[in-house]
């Protein structure tokens, strides 16, 4: 199954595009060619940008509690795991004490270091890493890969909290939807949702009908029109009925 997922609100927009930089960001830097380290700090320049808000670390603040709240209510219910209780609150508690080691600006790694804003500001010259442009960062580029890991890693631990707490948000996001079968009739499906309880649709599609879908809804509407995809990725509109399984997360 291909899974495509569409965000019914701003905060979770942001929440999958960090989830998915923070991702290709850890990748990165487990290889050891300079080529993959120099575009972990592309997508480091962008975590820093996608994260930008002002009111992001609140409203992650705000969301840990809300889930802490909601699980504590369980203690004492003979039908939930204590233990599997306990483990889940214990991790929101490090989340939470862990993101609250962050500074109000997520960039600050950054802007606080010489070397990584100059880098920063040459990457959005074309060209402009060369290593006549930037010689210390081509004999940096030379070093072990193990020492160049190392640095990686120390100069973004201070944001590796706030990948933690969007890895378990959107996890704990994901575990409270139920997969449904739904039909896709002349390729197009139209879903009306209960207004704000739905903050996530989570699509599965069969690889082997070529579909593609494109999602756009709100909180009280959701459309999914299939398109087919040609040998150069155009998309055209299908008009045959197809099977395939959503889920809404709350």
């Amino acid at each position: 199954m291909i899974l495509y997922e569409h965000p019914f609100n701003e905060r979770v927009r942001t929440f999958l595009r960090l989830e998915h930089l923070f991702s290709r960001f850890t990748t990165l830097i487990q290889r050891q060619d300079p080529i993959d380290h120099h575009f972990a700090f592309t997508t480091l320049f962008e975590i820093v940008d996608a994260g930008g808000r002002s009111d992001l670390k609140s409203d992650i603040l705000k969301d840990l509690d809300r889930y802490k709240q909601q699980f504590a209510a369980f203690k004492g219910n003979p039908s939930v795991s204590e233990e599997a209780l306990d483990e889940i609150l214990t991790e929101i508690d490090q989340a939470f004490s862990g993101l609250n080691t962050l500074g109000n600006r997520i960039g600050q790694c950054v802007s606080d270091s010489e070397w990584l804003s100059g880098l920063r500001n040459r990457l959005a010259i074309p060209g402009g890493t060369c290593n006549f442009d930037l010689p210390a960062y081509y004999a940096w580029q030379n070093h072990p890969s193990e020492d160049r890991k190392a640095d990686i890693e120390r100069w973004t631990a201070s944001i590796q909290p706030l990948g933690k707490c969007i890895h378990l948000l959107l996890k704990l996001l994901r575990d409270g939807g139920v997969r449904q079968r739904v039909v896709a009739t002349n390729g197009q499906l139209q879903q009306s949702l209960p207004q704000g309880k739905f903050q996530l649709m989570r699509v599965f599609i069969n690889p082997d009908l070529g579909l593609v879908p494109e999602i756009s809804g709100n909180r009280m509407m959701v459309w999914i029109r299939l398109m087919k995809q040609d040998r150069d990725c155009r998309l055209t509109n299908s008009t045959e009925d197809a099977s395939f399984e959503i889920e809404l997360c709350s």
